[in-house]
């Protein structure tokens, strides 16, 4: 069994770039195979060893208004009248244009006990998010400082908090975004005013603060840190390879898997091995079966269980076959959306009633897949995909990286976006430890069958395969069991693209019909036809379109299918759909976008984004009924056209 490790990424700089040469490259990847991962999480839960203590709720809440301010309001009790939802965006909570603009930190802070009985355990705090620079104090000290505004950091706080206790927890959120930062953006201040305000290249709005639970969780002093799950299939077998990483100074590591019926199907002794289930029942998409891997500590002299921790597990392969993607040696055929965790006033801030009701709404249109547009959402999410027999394409937050995009439109004479004062090493190793921390929390996922690393970068550009070649590299060493892909952006065609080579899986963003060849479907159908096909001729690889849609208004109608108009949108749809029935190598359709969501005050944007085949409140346009007419006949097998998929 090959066995995951996170790595420590670095970098060289070479003197024209700041890119590495091809000897440089060669030895960055001797590196990364050296280096082992120091800090491992599990996701907290209740067990019979471990408690857990929800931190969501009202947060007393205030902006730092100035940079340069020297004061440091985690030393004390926060002087505000604001609180703030924990989870939540906070842009839009409050009626003030001046904490919806803000840029740069802010402080939630509230009282915490830590419960009496644990006075033998060891207790962390954990953020499950903080967009995007967080840092977490405990009274007057500092205890964690984490970059990476979608994936969760935490800190053990044992030895400065007695059980029984309370302390004053804070944490600050800073939302800026620099050319070193995944996304990368630009901190600017306006010329007259003075005012901050930060500018940034992907498409959606920046919303910042505490988006998805706080925790403070307990542990036994030896407990498990971390555990590694690999699936195969073996005729009607099913095997499963295990890791499992603990503090463990005595004891025995016992490994038990019940089925759905709670009925021991396999036991095991020892932290890694594998384990073989006869007449297994496969993680299917649209049927999911989930076993549960027990990992348990248990003490060798008294058989008393020190530590425990649970594991959903769904057997299954994923594999890439030519222009196939197969999943359980089946073509899978992707029908779905790109989404984004957007929602009036929450912003990003996890709602579990809007996620039951996408889900819903996913299984009512026919769609079996969605892609995490632009960055990892909450584990709720992931869990759930795993329980409901949805598959999710799992992409970094590394969106933005190209400067030749504005707000959903090309610019005109934009700057290189690799260099030494743009998009280059320092990114590079933003975009290492991104790739780390989301296969590190989402490795163990069924529902999770491929990486994307990247959305629409500037793949056509001078400086893109020095920047981008080692980083497909780095996710096959940390999980040899699943493609590698990215979202490939319009401007960099099979002719121009740098780097698809590097990856297993095609994945395009086109939006012929709308941003080029803007009305002219017929026009648009022919360049689309033609791209596809030098795709398939070049490449010989699957295509799934992660993107493709027309910003509608719902309730505007045209007979003419005029832009902006429902029936434009349909009309749309349908063409792409006729071209992709005719291309062999098509393994997927994704519609861009699930939903309509908020995105910067543009002049192509009118209170965000319109592409949702659904409103922002979750209402269909008429395009929705369309998509579920032909994601229906497709998974029944009964299209006129097209290929029946699972």
């Amino acid at each position: 069994m090959q066995l995951l490790k996170s790595l420590r990424f670095l970098s060289f700089v070479s003197l024209a770039m700041c890119i590495p040469t091809d000897a440089q490259t060669h030895r960055l990847r001797e590196d990364l195979a050296r280096e082992d991962y120091s800090k491992v999480m599990l996701k907290p839960q209740q067990t019979v060893t471990r408690e857990l203590v929800s931190l969501d709720g009202l947060w007393k809440f205030a902006l730092v208004s100035d940079s340069n301010n020297n004061t440091q309001p985690w030393t004390g009790p926060l002087d505000t009248p604001l609180e703030c939802p924990v989870p939540a965006s906070y842009n839009d909570i409050f009626v003030d244009r001046e904490i919806h603009d803000h840029v740069g930190w802010v402080y939630y802070q509230r009282n915490v006990f830590v419960p009496k009985g644990w006075s033998e355990d060891r207790y962390l705090v954990r953020c499950e998010s903080a967009t995007h620079h967080g840092r977490i104090y405990v009274n007057d000290h500092l205890v964690a400082d984490h970059v990476g505004g979608y994936t969760p950091f935490e800190a053990d706080i044992t030895d400065l908090v007695a059980a029984g206790e309370q302390f004053r927890l804070t944490i600050g959120v800073n939302n800026e975004l620099t050319y070193q930062t995944i996304p990368p953006g630009k901190v600017e201040t306006l010329e007259l005013t003075g005012k901050k305000v930060q500018t940034y290249q992907h498409d959606f709005y920046n919303y910042a603060g505490l988006a998805r639970s706080v925790w403070l969780y307990s542990v036994p002093p030896q407990h498990i840190q971390d555990i590694t799950v690999q699936t195969d299939v073996q005729g009607t077998t099913g095997v499963i390879d295990y890791n499992v990483v603990s503090n463990m100074i005595k004891g025995t590591m016992q490994i038990t898997v019940l089925d759905e019926d709670g009925t021991t199907v396999a036991t095991m002794t020892g932290s890694n091995g594998t384990i073989q289930i006869p007449s297994a029942n496969l993680w299917h998409p649209g049927a999911a079966y989930l076993y549960q891997f027990h990992a348990s500590i248990i003490d060798s002299s008294s058989n008393k269980t020190i530590d425990t921790y649970n594991l959903a597990v769904g057997i299954r392969t994923v594999k890439v076959q030519g222009t196939q993607f197969l999943i359980n040696d089946k073509p899978f055929y992707f029908t779905g959306f790109g989404k984004h965790e957007d929602t009036a006033v929450r912003g990003k801030g996890h709602d579990r009633a809007f996620m039951v009701h996408d889900f819903q709404l996913l299984h009512w249109i026919g769609a079996n897949s969605f892609r995490t547009s632009h960055y990892p959402y909450a584990e709720e999410v992931m869990e759930y995909a795993d329980r409901q027999g949805l598959v999710v394409i799992d992409e970094t937050p590394a969106v933005g990286l190209s400067f030749s995009l504005g707000v959903g439109v090309q610019v005109s004479n934009p700057p290189s976006t690799f260099g030494p004062d743009a998009i280059n090493n320092k990114t590079r190793e933003a975009h290492a430890q991104a790739i780390r921390e989301l296969i590190h929390r989402d490795k163990n996922h069924p529902s999770v069958v491929m990486w994307s690393i990247a959305n629409e970068p500037a793949s056509s550009e001078d400086g893109a395969r020095e920047y981008f070649a080692p980083l497909p590299k780095l996710a096959r060493h940390l999980d040899p069991t699943r493609p590698v892909t990215f979202a490939n952006v319009a401007s960099a065609t099979y002719k121009v693209d740098r780097i698809s080579d590097l990856f297993d899986v095609l994945c395009l963003n086109r939006y012929y019909g709308w941003y080029t060849q803007t009305g002219e479907l017929a026009e648009a159908e022919a360049a689309l036809t033609e791209e596809l096909n030098g795709w398939t001729e070049k490449f010989k690889k699957p295509i799934v379109m992660t993107e493709y849609g027309a910003d509608t208004v719902a309730g505007l109608h045209s007979v003419m299918e005029t832009p902006w108009s429902e029936e434009f949108q349909v009309g749309m749809l349908d063409m792409y759909h006729r071209v992709f029935d005719q291309v062999e190598a098509m393994a997927g359709e994704h519609v861009w976008n699930f939903a309509d969501f908020q995105t910067a005050v543009g002049i192509i944007r009118v209170d965000g984004n319109k592409k949702g085949v659904f409103t922002r409140d979750r209402q269909p346009k008429a395009a929705a009924f369309l998509l579920k007419k032909r994601w229906t006949e497709l998974h029944n097998g009964t299209a006129e056209e097209g290929q029946a998929c699972q």
